[in-house]
């Protein structure tokens, strides 16, 4: 098979290619140029049941190879992604809108975590314990949960599917993904054929194309499935946690992000300038991690001011086969209007265009909004897209104040000379990630990635992906006959 969307347009299920048997088509446009890229019949309950059954027979296979056989068909499978790397790219710029710049960032994220899940299978480490009973040994094994079910976002695809599904998979599980479905290739099917194609066992990965309305909560709910990891908005996330604790099922949940970047006044302006640019316009925003927020020194706002929007102003937008496009477009019409709706909204409430952008189709120029209040809409929701607001304060703890007034908490930076007053504020704002002097947008494989409030429930990379996908058994051995009180 080839990594064309003629190919990759079906339901992957068992080691098999087929049509899906539910009623309805899933179609596939170039966000860009709307071209219909293929269509997908959609998976019935039944193809779903097929998928969680694949997944959790070829798991005990899979879990049965040596440690080290496990560890080198991951390695083998990196290896494959760097020749497979041109075509991979081709599908992301199609299919999501990714400039070639994206494709590259997102591949060498997804390389590093291959890597990463590489040395899984030789640390699932077990535990020999003391026991206050004479004679007896407690042994504690970590364990492979068995099936892990997927659901991954629009923005990352490849990354954000494959984040999860590697590191189940180092951990000796077997997968179901259901990827979004305006990238079901990149996020899902192109996926199991990499696996196959590096020759894992068929069926230890499945990618189901679906329909909510056909399938309604049996993803979450299927008894085979036992951890359920979901990346994308905190709305769908909320329900997708409710159901898990309905099924008592763990859940990893990765959501919407409200990023503060602060920009304190002795910060390096030329330098922060760089690092906002950079962490509000990456992938036209589309990111859980953007700044959202930029807060600027009252002191130093004219000259940020200035610098930034000339740089912003200067950023290519258009075509993303085109190797210096920046901004291409959002993943769809329906987001741009949205993202327009909420600049709007930010107007009418007295917020001030320094840089107004316009909507063309899935198209959207860059807008930055000056002005801005915490109270605003525009501050206070996810901005999914290349727009971002300004605001300004006065002291560290009126940063600080503005910096939390948010429902969200994923992640943040801090821009300042003085490391120790960026590293006292940031252990005093409430987001699970904040980075000085940087971007918002970090995200690498062996540190705890994952946000407070309602930008999400626990940690994935490294040793909390191992621990997200694993489970501790005990196993006691009574060495010596035990004297029982009654008999």
């Amino acid at each position: 098979m080839s990594y064309t969307f003629n190919d990759l347009h079906t339901q992957a299920i068992g080691g098999n290619w087929r049509d899906g048997n539910g009623t309805l088509y899933i179609q596939n446009h170039n966000p860009y140029s709307g071209e219909l890229l293929g269509t997908a019949s959609s998976a019935s309950p039944n193809d779903l049941h097929a998928a969680y059954e694949s997944a959790d027979q070829v798991q005990k296979e899979w879990n049965g190879l040596n440690p080290y056989k496990r560890r080198d068909m991951l390695l083998e499978l990196a290896v494959l992604l760097e020749k497979r790397e041109a075509e991979i790219t081709e599908l992301i710029i199609d299919e999501l809108g990714g400039t070639r710049l994206k494709a590259g960032f997102e591949i060498g994220l997804v390389k590093d975590m291959i890597k990463e899940a590489a040395t899984y299978p030789l640390r699932m480490n077990g535990q020999i314990l003391p026991s206050p009973v004479d004679g007896k040994e407690n042994r504690v094994y970590r364990m492979p949960v068995g099936v892990v079910g997927v659901i991954s976002p629009f923005n990352f695809p490849f990354f954000l599917s494959m984040k999860s599904v590697v590191t189940a998979v180092g951990a000796g599980n077997g997968v179901v993904i259901k990827p979004h479905e305006d990238t079901s290739v990149t996020g899902g099917t192109m996926i199991v054929q990499l696996f196959e194609e590096a020759g894992f066992p068929k069926g230890l990965v499945n990618a189901v194309l679906l329909d909510l309305s056909e399938i309604g909560d049996l993803f979450v709910s299927h008894p085979l499935n036992k951890v359920i990891s979901f990346t994308g908005s905190t709305a769908v996330g909320k329900k997708i946690g409710e159901l898990a604790g309905r099924y008592l099922k763990k859940a990893s949940l990765e959501l919407g992000g409200n990023s503060a970047l602060i920009v304190l006044d002795d910060a390096d302006i030329d330098y922060a300038v760089s690092a906002a640019v950079f962490s509000r316009f990456t992938h036209q925003g589309q990111i859980c991690m953007s700044a959202n927020r930029i807060l600027v020194h009252e002191s130093i706002k004219e000259t940020f001011l200035e610098k930034y929007k000339e740089t912003v102003a200067s950023l290519k937008v258009g075509d993303p086969r085109e190797d210096d496009t920046i901004i291409g477009p959002l993943i769809n019409k329906k987001q741009a209007d949205t993202l327009m709706n909420i600049i709007d909204n930010g107007i009418e409430e007295g917020a001030v265009p320094l840089l107004k952008g316009e909507a063309n189709g899935s198209l959207v120029s860059p807008t930055i909004l000056t002005e801005v209040t915490p109270d605003m809409k525009a501050a206070r929701e996810e901005l999914f897209g290349p727009a971002v607001s300004v605001l300004t304060f006065r002291t560290d703890e009126e940063a600080l104040d503005i910096a939390n007034a948010s429902d969200y908490g994923l992640s943040g930076a801090i821009h300042t000379e003085d490391i120790e007053r960026g590293a006292e504020l940031a252990k005093r704002m409430e987001t699970g990630m904040i980075h000085i002097n940087d971007g918002t947008i970090n995200d690498e494989p062996i540190v705890a990635f994952g946000g407070e409030k309602m930008s999400g429930i626990g940690r994935l990379n490294g040793d909390e992906s191992l621990d997200a996908f694993t489970t501790k058994k005990w196993i006691s051995v009574q060495h010596t006959k035990r004297a029982f009180p009654y008999s």
